[in-house]
């Protein structure tokens, strides 16, 4: 911690006042000595005693060590003169050690000088850096010097970092023990990536370099690379969640890049019999009637270069049995790995279809093309929300000014908003394909509804009531119901009128073979006409009317299909102005199958 003494005027730090306490001490006690050696005839005065305060004075203050070494010049000339003269050849000695004294200083200063101008100019490099540097003992780890951005960048003080070790500063024991294990090989080492903790005891992630300056001391820099970990984290979930999508999906997926195919799904396998190892890197027209191939390439060109809207075409396959099969293709322009591609949704096109075959086609058709929607608007949102969380937490480096800021936290809430949409829509895809189980638990409803309203805040808005007996368990899907409780909590408190009023009540005889859960408010209500539409993933409002629930539809949509997965079902009772009740009815008991075979 950095303290001044103030001294008429004047602010003295504790190593200048060490320092002046010291050259005083000298300069005194020399002029002690050779008064004493004047006074009681020693017949020797130590000329080299002066040189301890001059030189010591000359390092740390190179102008004010000039003016000592001239005042101790003339102290010591005073008096050796008093005691040789009228000797001339030691009045000519007398002058030149006095001479010296000045000489040995300016000699000294300019030394100094230099010393201090280059240690000033490293230390304006290391403040400047747009990087984050640290200097360290290699044999204790004691951190001995750190710059500014290092100190933004972990939210610790200089005075705190003086006090920890440098292996403090990993979030986990592994990157400590990889640190270690390169750090003892003595090499200088270039990226090195590891997770840091600041002073919240929150992660960040960090590229580190490193290099000795002695044999002890290591320089080591700190690139701040967590939003850019953040969003290639998120952009690999996406990844993997749209691979989950296309694998399971039950239309047929193909993706070519280059004119090749570099990606088929199941479902064009149990198309076209073909596996995806006999197609990867084979070209697409391989799998057309020849009488269909202009039509097919004309459709690609046209996805690839002129058009964001999916380009359909009507084509003969041919399959492994050496047969054809008619299809609808759907071209889309993606970037897969960064890379433009083109992803072809295949919809199988028998010669006689039933109306409910046609529906269904319909269904299966709209659900793969919103799929493909769904994973092109939220690759891009990635790098975005990256960007504007750099341009937040660092606002001083990239000159991001306090109004800009609010600019960009409503923009990262709108880009946020998105993603939630866009995530919803992958879920609901994943949903429909049937294939996501449930996880049955019993769980502590009571305990599950406070950790919804705490996580949610909704006690900041809303006066909300709970008459749930505190014994009540739910055997079910812990995270599946929190999901559906939690979107009737957000749209009850949403939608309500001031002053809010929110019940949370639970009624069911022990006779009874379902639990019933209701959240009911005090909102605007819904029309009969609209009770049946607010589920459905993407509702349209009546003519000339905005409709208030077109935000919820995802939620609500995906809220019934999951207690629809669990054997129950969603009821909603609502009069106009003055309320609605959303109830969830599940069975107290899970199904036997899984309770044989499940978890």
């Amino acid at each position: 911690m950095k303290w001044y003494n103030r001294l008429s005027g004047y602010s003295i730090s504790p190593a200048d006042l060490i320092r002046f306490i010291i050259i005083a001490s000298l300069t005194l006690l020399c002029i002690l000595i050779t008064t004493s050696s004047v006074s009681r005839d020693l017949g020797t005065i130590y000329a080299q005693l002066f040189y301890f305060p001059i030189i010591y004075a000359t390092y740390f203050y190179p102008r004010r060590g000039l003016y000592l070494a001239g005042g101790c010049a003339l102290v010591y000339e005073t008096f050796a003169y008093a005691y040789i003269f009228p000797d001339t050849g030691g009045l000519i000695s007398i002058t030149v050690q006095a001479l010296l004294f000045i000489c040995i200083a300016a000699m000294v200063a300019f030394v100094s000088e230099r010393v201090n101008a280059t240690e000033i100019r490293n230390r304006s490099i290391i403040e400047k850096s747009q990087m984050g540097i640290i200097v360290f003992d290699q044999n204790t780890h004691t951190i001995r010097l750190t710059n500014t951005h290092l100190e933004h960048m972990l939210g610790y003080s200089d005075e705190d970092l003086a006090k920890m070790t440098f292996p403090q500063l990993f979030s986990n024991s592994e990157d400590r023990q990889k640190f270690n294990e390169s750090l003892a090989t003595g090499d200088e080492i270039r990226n090195f990536e590891a997770v840091f903790v600041n002073r919240d005891k929150k992660p960040i992630w960090v590229n580190l370099s490193w290099s000795r300056i002695t044999e002890n001391l290591v320089s080591c820099t700190v690139n701040d690379i967590n939003a850019f970990k953040l969003a290639k984290m998120a952009a690999d979930e996406i990844d993997s969640q749209y691979k989950q999508v296309t694998d399971s999906f039950p239309t047929s997926i193909i993706i070519i890049r280059n004119q090749m195919i570099v990606y088929t799904n199941p479902a064009f396998t149990a198309f076209s019999g073909h596996q995806p190892e006999d197609l990867l890197g084979n070209d697409p027209l391989s799998l057309v009637h020849p009488n269909d191939q202009a039509a097919f390439l004309d459709s690609c060109n046209i996805a690839e270069n002129l058009s964001n809207v999916p380009q359909r075409s009507e084509v003969s396959m041919l399959v492994k049995s050496g047969e054809t099969q008619p299809a609808t293709l759907f071209f889309t322009r993606i970037l897969q790995n960064g890379t433009p591609a083109i992803l072809i949704n295949l919809i199988d096109m028998p010669g006689q279809e039933s109306s409910k075959d046609r529906d269904q086609l319909d269904n299966r058709r709209r659900r793969g093309i919103i799929s493909t929607f769904a994973y092109e608007l939220r690759t891009p949102l990635q790098p975005i929300m990256g960007y504007i969380n750099l341009l937040m937490q660092d606002p001083e480096t990239y000159g991001v000014s306090e109004e800009t800021r609010i600019i960009l936290d409503r923009c990262a809430q709108s880009v946020d908003r998105e993603r939630e949409i866009i995530n919803q829509m992958l879920e609901l895809s994943v949903i429909d394909t049937g294939k996501v189980p449930l996880d049955y638990s019993v769980f502590s409803v009571p305990d599950l509804l406070r950790t919804i309203i705490d996580a949610g805040g909704y006690m900041k808005h809303a006066d909300i009531t709970i008459d749930v007996p505190q014994n009540l368990t739910f055997d079910a899907d812990k995270n599946k119901i929190s999901t559906v409780i939690n979107t009737m909590l957000s749209n009850a408190v949403k939608y309500s009128t001031y002053p809010r009023k929110i019940q949370i009540r639970y009624r069911s005889p022990p006779e009874d073979s379902m639990h019933h859960l209701s959240i009911k408010d005090n909102g605007v209500g819904i029309t009969d006409k609209r009770l049946d539409e607010i589920f459905e993933p993407f509702p349209i409002p009546e003519s000339g009317k905005t409709l208030k629930f077109d935000k919820i539809g995802l939620s609500l949509a995906i809220a019934k299909k999951y207690i629809k997965m669990h054997m129950g079902y969603i009821s909603v009772d609502s009069i106009m102005g003055i309320e609605t009740t959303f109830g969830i009815h599940i069975p107290k008991n899970r199904p036997v199958e899984v309770k044989h075979g499940g978890t």
